[in-house]
C-alpha cells in the first residue's frame, strides 16, 4: 500500500511508534540505518537527515562527505521483533547531497533509473528471489562457529531438520512485514536453508531481498544461531546461491526469449556485481552452481533455466548470483541487459540439453565460461562498454579494486 508523508506521520502518532529507522544500503548492498524520534520525522520528509558518507563503504571520502537520507513513505513497515509498546518502524531512503541532487552511488536510485528506462520502452520487469543461507552454532562467547545447526539434507523433515522452527519464525515475521514467502525448505547442505518469494516489481523485490537478510540474521540470533549468507561457507558442502527468477511484460504479453539473449550476452560483464567476493568463485562450477554461459528448459546444470510454468508464472531463472550481491545493482543490470536483448533483437544461443556437470569434453566444446576468479571478472568489467554505459565510473572502480 502506498502512503503519503502525512499518512505516515499520523500513523506514527496513533500507533505508539517511538523510533523510526531510516534505512539505506552501502554500495555492496549491506543495510545501514539511523534511528530518529517521531518529532524529527517532518524534518526528515522535508529536508532529509544528514549522515557522514565518508564512513560508508563506497560513499566517498571526507571531502563533501555530508549526505542526506529522504525516507520513502511507501516502504514503512513495523519491525515485529521490537516491543509492541514504543514500536519501531523502518523506511527505505533515497540519498542526496545538500542541494537535493541525487547521490550517484545510491544503488536504489540506480535501480529506479533502470526501471524508468524499461518503462519508457514499454516493458516491465518482475523478479522473484530464492535466497539460500546456512545456520551455524555459536560458541560460549556468542561468536559464530563452523558447526552447522543440523546434518539434514534436501527437503528433509524433523527431527533430522532442526531448522524448521527457525524457518517458521522467519516466514511468520516476513508475513507480518507484508512480505509473504512462497515456500521454504531445508537445502542440500548441513544447516542450509532456502526461502523463496513470489515475484514482485523490481524495486519491491530488491527491498524485500535486503529486508530478508536482516530478518534471517535477527531471527537466527534470537534462537542462539548465526545466519551465514556467504557463497561458500563450508568447502566440502554446497554453496549458497541467490537464484533470480525474471519475467518481462509488455502490456499483457510476456516477452522472455530476447531478454534472455541480452542477459546471456552481457552476463560476463555483470559477473563482478553478481558475484563480488573471492569466495563467490569457489562456489561457481561446483555442487550444481553453473560456470558455463548456457540455457535450457528445466535443467538445473545451466546458467539460465526455464522452469515448466504457464500464464503469470512463466519466467526464467538465473542461477549464478550469490547473496553477497547488492540486489539493487543486480536487478538494475539485469533489466538493462534484458532490455538490450529486447530492443536489439539479440538471439538466444542454441539450447543446451545436456547435464553440464557430467558432460564430455566434446559436449562442452564451444561453450563460453563465466569468469572463474574475481580478478578475471574485474578485467571483463573494466573492458565492458555495457557496464560503462550504465554505472558511474567511480562505482565501477570501487568494485574492481575492492
Amino acid at each position: 500500500m502506498k502512503y503519503t508523508p502525512e499518512e505516515v506521520m499520523q500513523y506514527i502518532q496513533e500507533e505508539d511508534v517511538k523510533f523510526i529507522r531510516l534505512a539505506f544500503c552501502d554500495v555492496r548492498g549491506c543495510q545501514k540505518n539511523i534511528s530518529i524520534m517521531p518529532h524529527e520525522l517532518e524534518r526528515a520528509f522535508q529536508y532529509g537527515i544528514a549522515i557522514d558518507g565518508a564512513a560508508i563503504a563506497g560513499f566517498g571520502d571526507e571531502v563533501h562527505s555530508d549526505l542526506f537520507l529522504h525516507p520513502d513513505p511507501a516502504t514503512i513497515t513495523v519491525l515485529p521483533w521490537r516491543p509492541e509498546h514504543g514500536r519501531v518502524v523502518r523506511m527505505f531512503c533515497s540519498v542526496t547531497h545538500l542541494d537535493g541532487t541525487p547521490f550517484v552511488h545510491d544503488t536504489r536510485r540506480i535501480l529506479k533509473q533502470a526501471i524508468a528506462d524499461a518503462a519508457r520502452a514499454g516493458y516491465t520487469f518482475f523478479f522473484g528471489s530464492e535466497l539460500e543461507f546456512y545456520l551455524f552454532r555459536l560458541d560460549e562467547q556468542g561468536e559464530p562457529t563452523n558447526l552447522p545447526y543440523d546434518r539434514a539434507g534436501y527437503m528433509d523433515v524433523a527431527p533430522e531438520d532442526k531448522c524448521e522452527n527457525v524457518r517458521r519464525e522467519i516466514c511468520l515475521t516476513l508475513e507480518q512485514m507484508g512480505i509473504p514467502p512462497e515456500s521454504s525448505h531445508h537445502e542440500e547442505g548441513p544447516g542450509q536453508n532456502e526461502v523463496d518469494f513470489r515475484y514482485s516489481d523490481a524495486l519491491n523485490a530488491a527491498d524485500n531481498a535486503v529486508t530478508f537478510r536482516t530478518v534471517v540474521k535477527t531471527i537466527a540470533a534470537r534462537n542462539g544461531l548465526y545466519a551465514d549468507f556467504s557463497p561458500k561457507p563450508l568447502q566440502e558442502a554446497p554453496g549458497s546461491g541467490f537464484h533470480i527468477n525474471i519475467s518481462v511484460k509488455s502490456g499483457e504479453e510476456f516477452v522472455m526469449q530476447r531478454a534472455m539473449g541480452g542477459i546471456l550476452k552481457h552476463i560476463g560483464d555483470m559477473t563482478l556485481f553478481l558475484n563480488p567476493t573471492d569466495r563467490s568463485y569457489q562456489r561457481l562450477g561446483s555442487n550444481r552452481a553453473p560456470k558455463y554461459i548456457s540455457w535450457s528448459s528445466d535443467n538445473r546444470s545451466q546458467l539460465i533455466r526455464v522452469p515448466a510454468a504457464e500464464g503469470e508464472y512463466r519466467r526464467f531463472e538465473l542461477r549464478s548470483p550469490d547473496c553477497t550481491a547488492n540486489p539493487y545493482l543486480a536487478f538494475a543490470l539485469l533489466i538493462w541487459a534484458g532490455l538490450d536483448g529486447i530492443l536489439n533483437n539479440i538471439p538466444l544461443p542454441e539450447k543446451s540439453n545436456v547435464n553440464l556437470f557430467t558432460a564430455s569434453p566434446k559436449e562442452l566444446w564451444g561453450l563460453e565460461m563465466l569468469p572463474l576468479t574475481r580478478s578475471n571478472a574485474a578485467k571483463v568489467t573494466l573492458s565492458s562498454d555495457f557496464i560503462r554505459a550504465h554505472l558511474p565510473q567511480t562505482l565501477i572502480q570501487f568494485f574492481c579494486e575492492g
